[in-house]
């Protein structure tokens, strides 16, 4: 990968690369700091004569590294409702009929009952807009794990949906 192909993927992917930090973090500033170090780590592994593959797969798993280690340090808990608060949009009335609004904010409110592999596969799927594939390669799982854990998830999320509407 030359200059050229690294300021594109730069381009192409750092909004996605932030939006997923921020998502796990709830930390404007230190999405952007962490998405910065995503693109500086892998311009090193570059450096060094690597070679990637999936450029996209590759800096997601870099930034899930980071984010990991950051939880570690901090041992933060991230509710979607904190993200809310911090800018992350529920669709509009315009872009969705009101029951679909509602089913959407209760589901943003369950979320963070979910169990994290859920979570984090939910979330590049349904926010990064991420294939099967691509999370897999990114977790190191395979994809068919990937889809049964998707399936689970939005399983395990419409129960705790229906629990609350009872």
């Amino acid at each position: 990968m030359h200059q050229g192909e690294y300021i594109q993927a730069f381009d192409d992917y750092s909004d996605a690369i932030f939006r997923h930090a921020f998502f796990k973090l709830s930390d404007r500033e230190r999405a952007v700091e962490l998405m910065q170090e995503t693109f500086t780590k892998t311009w090193e592994y570059l450096e060094q004569g690597r070679k990637i593959i999936n450029i996209r797969a590759f800096l997601y798993k870099v930034l899930n590294n980071l984010v990991i280690d950051e939880y570690r340090k901090d041992r933060k808990t991230v509710s979607l409702e904190m993200l809310v608060e911090e800018g992350f949009e529920i669709p509009s009335e315009e872009k969705l009929p009101l029951q679909d609004k509602l089913d959407f904010e209760l589901a943003l409110r369950h979320f963070s009952k979910l169990e994290e592999p859920y979570r984090e596969v939910l979330v590049m799927r349904y926010v990064d807009n991420l294939e099967p594939k691509s999370i897999a390669e990114i977790l190191g799982d395979s994809e068919n794990a990937v889809s049964v854990r998707l399936h689970r998830g939005i399983n395990k999320l419409q129960e705790l949906m229906h629990t609350h509407h009872e």
